[in-house]
């Protein structure tokens, strides 16, 4: 096993999540595919045995069903007295959430995770009265079926053919410290069914002809077992992150496919949809913006395009941010644990082979132990330039131009010391010389500095003067170590000017969502909420924004960058559609892709509660990975009002 040492960056998030944990409660989760799996009897059995060591368990809700079994497990515990709601003439018992906060356990015990309350108390589903428990640093054990779990509940609707009206939303799952998957074959779980060990003998035959199908059991128990393999997956993830394991454990097949803006890439993520399809695997799409390469902005879309394509085709897609593009994806191929890298080669000629390295070539040469598969094929000439990596990058000719200006001020500078000075001493100018013009980021503009100072110090400086020749063993090493050392200073200083770029270039994304939430979290007040979001999402990506929210069922411009800035009847109506459906639409979308807009809702847990109108400045296209920042911090803006509102109606 290979290990390097892990970065700060890893190591200070590793410390925030410990002291997250510990300022909140943990939760464990027993999931199970159907009801009668044994969830409770499991979570109960686990209870007790940790009781018996001491800890402070007490049941919040646990229902026995009339199961002996389980009441047995019950009458061990410290019971929570329940709280009557009066509703529509009825006495119903419910989870006192009160007092619950007040007796303060160590573990409390609640079942079905998904149960909705009765009208009238704090909150109106469980799975919240359990997000305040955690809140409040109470550990939670709950119980919890896969066909609750909000992200699977449409396919779930279409296997069962009836709809799922109870869900429980996806962020309070990954949440969890630990999911415990409760499993039972379909045959044995029918059994038990029509043993009444599941419901009450008058809900069975309505349960086996319906809920309770061989065929609907069997994938159910698929999702579950899923569901629990990639909570796994994931902890393996975070535990070779944490522990800067850079070697590949091949638990399952990933695949990693390297795109660019040529319309080989379109052939490539296909051919990939196909192989993953084949081999049941992930699949990711990835691209490196390499600040030194400067791509124009119509490569740039194109990539976008390909990018997009792959997610149609359900792929994830990541844009990466580094100087030495081999390096950044064997990089993250090593961090998200991938086997398979799927890369493009071009048939070039030979001598092209010796001049430019190919990327299929560096990735294959540093691969290690990930497989790569090449796919070849032939390009026109203006494709093939752009599938080599030059050996240095090419620059503007006023980058050259700087470079014979800065040599010929320091030669200048260097006559003027001659008479005082030693000529060994004059060198350090040009070495001066050409650090400042490395500090361009260039590398051939460095080059040439670097050159230009050896032969300027020759001609100028070393006897016989004003000739090249070089009378002297020893001036002759001197120049030859003065182009050495030259070429090395240039070398280093464009490598920290690029990688200073880069990280900066990767900061940004993390810290646009920090200082969002930050802010956030400061104000108080909806107006005050709106309109700094927007300042932000404006100021942070160079674009008008405008937030609309509804107001006694009409949209209205709530806030606004751009003063004086209002909609025409077909921009309203775009928002109105992106306000009912909850989905994204507009520029760089499938939805009305040809509108100079993007169109981003304000999606809560409950429903849509505005949007946002987001038009860059420049003739810029959103890549994914801002798009997704920009659903991201659409998000946290929604959650902020929410909070605030709800606030704001309990003081009432």
């Amino acid at each position: 096993m290979t290990t390097e040492r892990p970065s700060p960056d890893k190591l200070l998030q590793r410390i925030y999540q410990e002291e997250k944990e510990v300022k909140n409660g943990k939760l464990k989760i027993y999931l199970g595919a159907a009801p009668g799996v044994g969830k409770t009897y499991t979570m109960l059995q686990d209870a007790l045995g940790e009781r018996a060591l001491g800890l402070d368990i007490i049941i919040g809700v646990v229902e026995s069903h009339g199961r002996k079994e389980l009441d047995t497990f019950i009458k061990d515990f410290e019971i929570l007295p329940r709280q009557i709601v009066h509703y529509h003439g009825r006495e119903l018992e419910e989870f006192d959430l009160d007092a619950a906060l007040k007796r303060s356990p160590a573990v409390i015990l609640m079942d079905e995770m998904a149960h909705t309350n009765a009208p009238g108390l704090r909150h109106s589903k469980r799975w919240m009265d359990i997000k305040e428990l955690l809140d409040r640093g109470i550990n939670v054990y709950t119980t919890l079926n896969v066909q609750h779990i909000e992200s699977l509940n449409y396919d779930i609707s279409q296997i069962i053919h009836a709809p799922i009206k109870e869900t429980v939303p996806d962020f309070l799952i990954d949440r969890a410290e630990s999911i415990e998957l409760v499993d039972l074959t379909p045959d044995d779980l029918i059994k038990r069914l029509q043993q009444g060990k599941v419901y009450i003998p008058e809900q069975v035959a309505l349960a086996t002809e319906n809920f309770f199908q061989k065929g609907n059991l069997i994938a159910l128990r698929e999702l579950a077992l899923r569901t629990a393999a990639e909570r796994v997956g994931d902890d393996v993830q975070l535990y070779r992150r944490t522990h800067g394991i850079s070697h590949i454990w091949p638990t399952k097949e990933k695949i990693l496919v390297c795109a660019g803006p040529g319309l080989h890439s379109v052939q490539l993520i296909r051919a990939a949809k196909r192989l993953a399809k084949k081999l049941q695997a992930e699949w990711m799409v990835v691209n490196v913006d390499t600040p030194a390469l400067q791509a124009s902005e119509d490569k740039r879309n194109a990539t976008i395009e390909n990018l997009r394509l792959a997610q149609r085709l359900g792929a994830e897609t990541y844009i990466l941010a580094g100087y030495d593009i081999v390096k950044e994806i064997m990089k993250f191929a090593r961090e998200q644990n991938v086997t398979l890298i799927m890369i493009w080669k071009n048939i070039l000629p030979r001598w092209k082979e010796l001049l430019f390295r190919t990327l299929s070539n560096e990735m294959v040469r540093y691969s290690g132990e990930i497989d790569v598969y090449v796919m070849t094929g032939f390009q026109d000439e203006a494709q093939s330039r752009a599938e080599t990596l030059p050996l240095k990058v090419t620059s503007p000719i006023q980058d050259y131009g700087i470079s014979l200006i800065a040599v010929s001020l320091a030669t200048a500078l260097d006559f003027a010391l001659f008479p005082y000075f030693q000529a060994s001493n004059l060198i350090m100018v040009y070495f001066l010389c050409v650090t400042l013009v490395a500090l361009l980021g260039k590398g051939g503009p460095s080059v040439l500095a670097s050159v230009l100072s050896v032969l300027a110090y020759d001609y100028f400086f070393i006897p016989p003067y004003y000739s090249f020749v070089v009378s002297d063993i020893e001036y002759a090493f001197t120049l030859v170590v003065m182009l050495l050392v030259t070429q090395v200073i240039s070398h280093f200083v464009i490598r920290s000017r690029r990688q200073v770029d880069s990280a900066k270039f990767a900061h940004r994304q993390t810290a646009t969502l920090h200082k969002l939430t930050r802010r956030l979290a400061s104000i108080r007040g909806v107006d005050e909420l709106i309109t700094t979001g927007v300042d932000y999402i404006a100021d942070i990506f160079s674009s008008d924004v405008m937030a609309i929210i509804p107001k006694n069922g009409e949209l209205i411009i709530r806030a606004t960058s751009l003063k004086g800035q209002t909609l025409d009847e077909k921009e309203m109506s775009i928002s109105q559609w992106v306000c009912d459906m909850g989905q994204m639409a507009g520029l760089g979308t499938d939805t009305l892709p040809f509108s100079e807009a993007l169109y981003v809702p304000l999606l809560t847990l409950e429903a849509t509660i505005g949007v946002l109108r987001i038009h860059p400045k420049a003739k810029h296209q959103f890549s994914p990975e801002e798009m997704r920042l920009l659903e991201i911090c659409a998000n946290q803006i929604a959650l902020a009002i929410e909070v605030e509102r709800l606030q704001k109606n309990g003081k009432r």
